[in-house]
């Protein structure tokens, strides 16, 4: 008995001890303490020619060391003899210089052991010995960057103009009218009359490269709904304001832009068959081919299952399909790296991204047939981002998620793929997320990588087959231990099906104690636009300032998020209410089995915007393991928040699925305690989607709480705005009263 009393005695002691005044000291304090206090993490490269560069090491503080670096053997020494220097310098100058934070912008080797510097906007001459002022800048101090832009090249009728390429022609709009002139005539020729309705049609066209056609786009309006705010407290007068904007939501008649095809002169318009582009959500990226026979759009049907590149004759104004996109769910077409395309005119053929196999891979198509040449990229892997196709090398450089299966399937690798040797050349291997600079003529990458738990790492490596030359820096963070960071955890458990890896970190007190018990707060994003679990380094993540109050933090991607394969990301498809809990309750549970010190009966969750709406949902639908969520700005109705994102992922025509996974449908199921929040002039989701969850508790007489921001935006964020949700869970997790003196 006695042990059992000292047990409840001590447990009740540790509860005490969370959610103090120093708890919400040392988390405010966080962001100062661990501010510059990491060094050696990273590498600005400055090339001087093809082969050498320089750069600025961080010492920390504002101190910094200067580096010259051979690519070609990897050699890389100190610059110059900094004390030297800055000892000359102030000799010149008649101003001391501290050696390590001499501010220069310019290093231009000049032979063996001469340098131009360019210092306070002066260069100076500089032999290790004697320092004198020149004239003026060298003949070359820098090689500039190669730029390695995916988009494509604005070739012949590649951007819109009122202008033909020969100047003999201009396309007006007179009194609403679509007026083609000839600027050597004067003659004008009404190519399309005044809109019967509030449409209207652009003067700035796609010409053929021949002058002879051109192509204008109408654009149709839809139902042009529009969402009034109301502005209770405008700083500039006393009376509210009433503000509105145009805002779609699903199911929605939508606008769109449809194309018209006409020849020079006096010629009728051309109609195009539009059998192939029924339903439109959109119509665009219209490029004619350089012969001016045809011209290529893409068609992306409303309810996102069908994208297709379209070609339309220019003669006969026939249309066919030689790229399409499908899917019995959905097409992700707004997603980085997703339906990419780039045609390539030289040889009639076009880079196209697609999920057709599960796994977003490239695929080389001929624009002749229409038939896909060859798979580039395949595996159980995804294609990120394209960042360069080089026509004349045919060859493509992109990021891939997964290409090294030992590692986080989420961190970012650079590759290269030929266009006719699909064999993929992996550039990057560290263990961690990478991002690279690449040298001016493309022959080098300086490769940084990080990891949550990891200060960044820079490597140079070669461009051809990735090999490692030399690490220039590797980030150093005992400053930053010993001011007090803790280093998030990665950790990886089997979702919902005991299979698939599930990915998250974890963050906790900078003062954590192993033998104590923890609540957990879950940083909550289920969006399925993208992943959200942080992967790169960074010294304070938001999460850490509030595991500080006495929880632990957790932040992972459930099924149903991107960047995993498209059986991954189809469990959101009209299911947005699933948001991956049932893996986060899976990884929650296996995590508790390896951290004792975390308490499974106290678990809240936060989000906002979609994260806000499902942090509710986690109450409605998951009561029985969440027992407190704070819901900032939530979607809440996928049927009233905006129209791209929601009928995207929820699908079209509007179902009853909309209604039934509606918070406020679902209102009367709330378990748990609730704080909403929202912003008055909140225009990207409807502060009405807020307070319709209001009405819905209230009549449903459940208690809640609720944070009304008038003026504050999406987030409605601040510093009043996250004390109220750190006295909110302080309070419902801790149960003690928030910011006390211990």
């Amino acid at each position: 008995m006695t042990g059992w009393l000292f047990g409840l005695a001590a447990t009740a002691s540790i509860a005490a001890a969370q959610g103090t005044k120093s708890d919400y000291d040392r988390a405010l304090s966080l962001e100062a303490k661990f501010a510059e206090q990491v060094t050696h993490d990273r590498v600005e490269p400055h090339w001087v020619s093809p082969t050498r560069f320089w750069y600025a090491a961080n010492l920390g503080a504002g101190r910094r060391e200067y580096w010259l670096v051979d690519a070609e053997s990897g050699a890389q020494q100190v610059a110059f003899d900094h004390a030297a220097l800055a000892g000359a310098l102030a000799e010149a100058t008649d101003r001391d210089r501290d050696p390590q934070r001499m501010k220069i912008d310019r290093i231009a080797p000049e032979g063996v052991d001469r340098l131009a510097l360019r210092i306070d906007e002066t260069w100076w001459d500089w032999d290790g010995d004697q320092l004198s002022q020149r004239d003026g800048a060298p003949v070359a101090d820098e090689v500039q960057p190669m730029e390695r832009s995916a988009n494509e090249p604005s070739g012949p009728g590649g951007k819109p103009s009122p202008r033909s390429p020969d100047g003999r022609w201009r396309v007006e709009k007179r009194l609403g009218a679509l007026v083609l002139v000839d600027t050597a005539s004067g003659e004008s020729f009404v190519k399309m009359a005044a809109p019967l309705r509030d449409g209207s049609y652009d003067a700035r066209v796609a010409w053929s490269p021949d002058s002879t056609r051109f192509v204008a786009w109408e654009n149709v309006p839809g139902g042009g709904r529009t969402v009034q705010l109301i502005e209770s407290s405008p700083a500039d007068e006393l009376q509210p304001k009433l503000h509105e904007h145009q805002y779609d939501k699903p199911g929605d008649n939508l606008p769109w832009r449809r194309p018209h095809l006409f020849a020079v002169g006096d010629a009728d318009e051309t109609p195009l068959d539009e059998t192939l582009w029924q339903n439109p959500w959109s119509a665009g990226d219209l490029r004619w081919k350089p012969d001016s026979s045809a011209f290529t759009f893409v068609f992306n049907q409303r309810g996102h299952q069908v994208v297709r590149l379209l070609q339309a004759d220019a003669a006969s104004g026939a249309v066919q399909t030689l790229i399409e996109e499908s899917s019995p769910t959905f097409v992700h077409y707004s997603g980085e790296g997703k339906c990419w395309l780039y045609r390539i005119d030289d040889t009639d053929e076009a880079l196209w991204t697609s999920e057709r196999d599960g796994w977003n891979h490239l695929y080389l198509v001929d624009l002749t047939t229409g038939a896909v040449k060859r798979q580039l990229t395949r595996g159980p892997w995804v294609v990120r981002r394209v960042d360069h196709v080089d026509a004349e090398k045919r060859e493509v450089s992109f990021r891939a998620g997964g290409v090294h299966a030992d590692q986080d399937p989420y961190y970012e690798h650079h590759c290269r793929v030929s266009l006719d040797d699909p064999s993929v050349v992996t550039l990057t291997d560290g263990d961690g997320s990478h991002e690279a600079q690449w040298s001016p003529d493309g022959r080098w990458l300086i490769a940084t990588y990080s990891r949550v738990d990891l200060a960044p790492v820079t490597e140079l490596r070669r461009a051809g087959d990735g090999g490692l030359v030399v690490e220039l820096q590797r980030g150093d963070t005992a400053a930053l231990e010993a001011a007090g960071w803790r280093a998030p955890q990665r950790f990886v458990a089997k979702g919902r099906d005991g299979k698939t890896d599930i990915y998250g970190v974890v963050c906790r007190p900078t003062n954590f104690d192993p033998a104590k018990k923890y609540p957990v707060v879950e940083e909550h994003y289920a969006g399925p636009h993208a992943s959200h679990c942080p992967k790169r380094f960074a010294t304070l993540h938001r999460s850490q300032q509030f595991a500080d109050l006495g929880f632990i933090v957790v932040q992972l991607d459930g099924m149903g998020t991107d960047h995993r394969g498209k059986a991954f990301h189809d469990v959101c498809w009209k299911n947005l209410v699933d948001g991956g809990f049932p893996d986060r309750i899976a990884w929650l549970r296996a995590l508790a089995e390896h951290e004792p010190a975390i308490d499974l009966t106290r678990v809240g969750i936060r989000g906002t915007s979609a994260g806000g709406q499902t942090a509710m949902a986690a109450l409605l639908h998951h009561g029985d393991f969440y027992k407190a969520a704070v819901s900032n700005c939530g979607c809440h109705d996928n049927r009233t928040d905006k129209v791209w994102w929601n009928e995207q992922w929820m699908g079209w025509p509007v179902g009853p699925h909309y209604a039934e996974q509606s918070n406020v449908t679902q209102a009367g199921k709330l378990r748990g305690d609730l704080l909403l929040i929202v912003g008055e002039m909140d225009r990207n989701v409807p502060p009405t989607a807020t307070l319709q969850v209001v009405d819905a508790l209230i009549k449903a007489d459940k208690d809640f709480e609720f944070h009304f921001v008038p003026g504050a935006g999406h987030g409605a964020g601040g510093t009043y705005t996250d004390r109220r949700t750190w006295d909110f869970f302080v309070r419902k997790l801790h149960d003690v009263e928030p910011r006390r003196e211990e």
